[in-house]
């Protein structure tokens, strides 16, 4: 019996662990400034130099795994007394990728998704701002994830109408 008591301590200790480091995007969240926009810039390289393509199977299985798990990741650095900490940047990660959907991997096309994502983020236009209301893990990945499939749309229109 004490044996799986020990067991499950070292199974919930590691899930933490693991929570902590997704949901930091780790690490990235402990920067005392800007860490949104730190992560957001992390995200769109790690997919710039990716051999992931605008439209593959693998992106969009990314995006959606991506935000499946970051409820649980986000969920995990949720306290008492901050709901939404500023640590958490998964959600960041999530819609960053969102926003990339079916554009060019360009450098031009990686900046435009960059800034129009930062810019919905943090003016959260509505509806975006709707989504915090959500509880929990949720509620920090869902504002995001709207900012991306905005994003996304906005910038595939501009890029399928003029290019």
């Amino acid at each position: 019996m004490a044996t799986r008591v020990m067991a499950t301590r070292v199974m919930a200790t590691m899930l933490s662990r693991g929570g902590w480091a997704m949901g930091t995007g780790m690490g990235i969240g402990l920067i005392p400034i800007a860490p949104a926009t730190w992560a957001s810039l992390a995200a769109v390289l790690l997919y710039g130099f990716s051999s992931l393509s605008e439209d593959s199977v693998g992106f969009f299985l990314l995006c959606i795994l991506g935000f499946l798990a970051g409820i649980w990741a986000c969920q995990t650095l949720i306290t008492e007394s901050d709901d939404d900490p500023k640590r958490a940047v998964w959600d960041e990660f999530a819609g960053m990728w969102i926003t990339c959907l079916f554009l060019p991997k360009t450098l031009p096309w990686l900046a435009a998704a960059f800034v129009v994502f930062r810019v919905l983020d943090i003016l959260k236009p509505w509806p975006i701002r709707r989504f915090e209301s959500l509880p929990g893990g949720l509620g920090i990945m869902a504002d995001d994830l709207a900012a991306g499939v905005v994003g996304a749309v906005a910038l595939n229109v501009v890029y399928r109408v003029f290019f």
